[in-house]
Formats: structure tokens, sequence, C-alpha cells
């Protein structure tokens, strides 16, 4: 591999062989579905930072599993990497969970790469699947384990069916892929939860922002970032509007 290989491309090479690599590492059979995550995560991580620190050098890298040293701060280009997103769904032998390589370029997650390996499918932005029409009512995916509020009302509001699912870039790509048409999370995540499935789901012209229609920005000294919604750019107006005139919580 040359440092010719595009941005995306790279992307996507890295989320595929770290899924095949965590694969394999839960088909050994020799690790408990506690201990499997641990390992996992440890695997995929110690492969995807070596492998772009080794191809991109000069940029700046974020990942879930590895201590920052606040190097990143002021780099233009910053990689956002989740080894094992939804790693309880890894370690149970599930299929919703996910691989993430993202590159954020002045804070915007610009370029993404969701590797799904348990269904052998890789999504990026660099070649989105056409959006397939939408369903009506709409589905909207929620959390398996703790649905939020705003989720839940929106869903009322807008009939709506509930998909539970794994991990946030499962849930991304279930829009992405025409399974759902609204993905609304309130309930905290980090920038590698989310980094790579937004890029990849604006590339495919899908509606994304925090849940009161601002931007969503990356590389920040806090990770944290409290909400999310990707969904459908027709149904965008009106799920904000929803938000926005829902009571605070008791």
């Amino acid at each position: 591999m040359t440092r010719a290989m595009t941005d995306v491309d790279l992307a996507a090479h890295l989320a595929r062989t770290a899924g095949k690599l965590l694969l394999a590492v839960r088909e050994a059979g020799v690790f408990s579905a506690e201990a499997l995550g641990k390992a996992g995560d440890q695997t995929a991580n110690q492969f995807l930072v070596h492998a772009l620190r080794e191809q991109r050098p000069d940029d700046g890298l974020l990942s879930e599993e590895t201590v920052c040293d606040g190097a990143r701060m002021g780099r233009e280009r910053v990689w956002i990497v989740d080894p094992v997103d939804g790693t309880r769904e890894y370690g149970e032998g599930r299929l919703d969970w996910a691989v993430h390589v993202g590159l954020a370029i002045d804070g915007v997650a610009t370029i993404g790469a969701v590797a799904l390996p348990a269904i052998g499918l890789t999504l990026t932005s660099g070649a989105p699947p056409a959006l397939p029409p939408a369903q009506d009512p709409p589905r909207l995916v929620v959390s398996r384990t703790r649905p939020v509020r705003e989720a839940t009302a929106v869903a009322r509001a807008l009939g709506a069916g509930l998909v539970p699912m794994g991990s946030a870039g499962a849930k991304a790509m279930a829009v992405v892929r025409g399974e759902a048409e609204i993905y609304l999370h309130a309930g905290g995540q980090h920038e590698w939860d989310s980094c790579a499935p937004v890029a990849v789901a604006a590339a495919a012209g899908l509606h994304v922002s925090r849940i009161d229609g601002s931007p969503l920005r990356y590389n920040l000294a806090n990770t944290w970032l409290p909400d999310l919604l990707i969904c459908r750019p027709e149904l965008a107006r009106r799920v904000l509007a929803l938000v926005e005139a829902m009571p605070p919580p008791d």
C-alpha cells in the first residue's frame, strides 16, 4: 500500500480488514462474551492505529481505545476511529456491530467507512448506495436496550415504527441502506461513535445534524457529542420541529 491510496480507499480498506480480524478473533472460540469484546477492541485498535500512523503520519488520530495525548488538537486532518462500535453485540455474536474509520477535516466529518463485518458489507462516503424509496409511515431506529424519550416521542408523533438495533454505526447504516428513515439519538455519544457514519450518511444525501439543527463538529477537546439526527432529507424539518416542541424532562 502506498501514500497514493486515496483517503476514502484507505478508510474502506482499513475498516474492512479490521472487520476480518474481529471475525477471526470471535471465531477462535477461546473467549467468553465479556473477554471477547475486550480482545476484539484491542486487536482491531492496534491494527488501525499502527496502520494510520504508517499511512498518514502527518494527520491527527483519535481512537476510542487509545488514550488521547492532545497531539490531534490544532490539526486540520484528524482520523477518528472506533475499532468495535457495539462491543456488546460483537461479544454476543449478533450482526449489528460495526467498525468505523472516519476523517474529519477542519472539524467536519468528511471521509468515512463503516464496515458491517458480520454481514460482509462496507459502506463508504466515496460510493454510497442510492437511497431507495422511503417507507410511509417511517421507521425509526432506536437502541435495543435504552431508547431515548426524544426518539419515542417523535415516533409517536409520526406514527413511526421502532426498529431496535445495537451499534450507532449499524443504526446509521440502516438509514443509508433504506431499512429505516430516521436515526435520532439524544443519550450522548463520543466523536468516534458518529464521525464515520455521519460522513457516509451525508455523502448518501441524508440530513445530518444535532437535534437542534446545528452542525456536527469533530476534533474538539471534549469528545462528547450530546445528540445526533440522521434522517431522510424530506423528514428533517418536521423531526427537528417535533424535538423543539417537546417539553423539558420532568
